[in-house]
């Protein structure tokens, strides 16, 4: 009897160990693919720039390995590099090849947001409290830079400067980070991310565009609270808006706002789900989904058979990210 429940034993703790090594094993490939030894996080399907995005991306991930040291590398870099001192936030793009790297002063809150985050996980994780007023200087710059009333809703503009066009405002649903902000309210008891929460919702429940019933990329909310995909971008559910779904999920895994994306990628079988599809037209992507958008679908459609993500050799920086989200949001 004792000989079966040894075998049993072992055989359980080896699952567990296997699990863990398989997620251990995907962020060991992403930092060998993307992380600098500067702590830079390089995009390879971009030219190799960075940006805040992806250096967000990491830094959480870092987190949730528990991977300390190449934590406050990624910090290290992003604070030193990326830092504006006039606001708090975070220059957006960097481009090593060029003279003067960083060109466009702007920020970009989606960055902003995922680099607050990973610091405030990061202080709970560590017990450590630089990381926590790191976070709260940057959610507090924010709110006072980003953050406005418009049309009846409180909204995160995407960037400090050029998004808010007077008669309206240009916003992207795929930097509608609710988890981060559920997490921001949680700290700092102010409305403003709990008001964030709820009207982002209410949003995304009018950015439901023709045929697909899909959010664009870019979506114009006009001072009369019409939404509309911004005409300054193709109108289509693509490689922005793909994370829309994913941060629904993460925020709360049986929202009832996932079922137009189940409605959507329903009608396809797996391997013939189109890229991206035109929310105007109707008209799909003329390839198919791969990588880290198939991660994000399976997510949605089937988030019981998620598995722990698997970077392969060929994987750029984005398709890798996402699969590493997908992977995050589940824990």
């Amino acid at each position: 009897m004792w000989q079966r429940y040894k075998t049993l034993i072992v055989a359980i703790f080896a699952l567990i160990f296997s699990h863990h090594a398989l997620a251990d094993g995907a962020w060991d490939s992403y930092k060998s693919r993307f992380l600098m030894p500067d702590g830079r996080i390089v995009d390879t399907g971009n030219k190799s720039v960075s940006h805040t995005e992806g250096q967000g991306f990491a830094m959480m991930m870092a987190v949730l390995n528990d991977d300390r040291d190449s934590f406050d590398k990624i910090w290290g870099w992003t604070r030193t590099t990326l830092k504006n001192p006039e606001n708090g936030l975070f220059y957006w793009r960097y481009n090593p090849v060029e003279a003067q790297p960083i060109t466009d002063k702007n920020n970009a809150t989606d960055g902003d947001t995922f680099i607050a985050w990973a610091l405030l996980k990061a202080g709970e994780k560590w017990s450590d409290k630089d990381y926590l007023n790191e976070s709260d200087a940057i959610t507090k710059a924010l709110v006072a830079h980003n953050v406005i009333r418009f049309a009846g809703y409180q909204v995160m503009l995407p960037g400090a400067k050029g998004f808010n066009l007077n008669s309206y405002v240009n916003l992207n649903p795929s930097y509608f980070i609710f988890p981060a902000w559920q997490d921001f309210a949680n700290r700092s008891h102010l409305m403003v991310w709990r008001d964030l929460i709820n009207d982002g919702q209410k949003l995304l429940g009018k950015m439901q565009f023709g045929n697909p019933q899909l959010p664009s990329d870019w979506v114009s909310l006009y001072s009369d609270g019409r939404t509309v995909p911004a005409k300054q971008w193709p109108a289509r559910f693509s490689y922005d808006a793909i994370r829309v779904p994913l941060y629904v999920y993460w925020f709360n895994h049986n929202s009832p706002q996932l079922q137009v994306y189940k409605t959507w990628w329903g009608r396809f079988a797996r391997d013939k789900t189109p890229a991206w599809v035109n929310v105007t037209t109707g008209d799909p992507a003329p390839y198919m989904m791969d990588g880290g958008l198939l991660a994000v679908r399976d997510l949605v459609l089937q988030p019981a058979s998620a598995a722990q993500p698997q970077i392969t050799a060929q994987e750029d920086y984005y398709s890798a990210s996402l699969k590493m989200l997908v992977g995050l949001s589940t824990k």
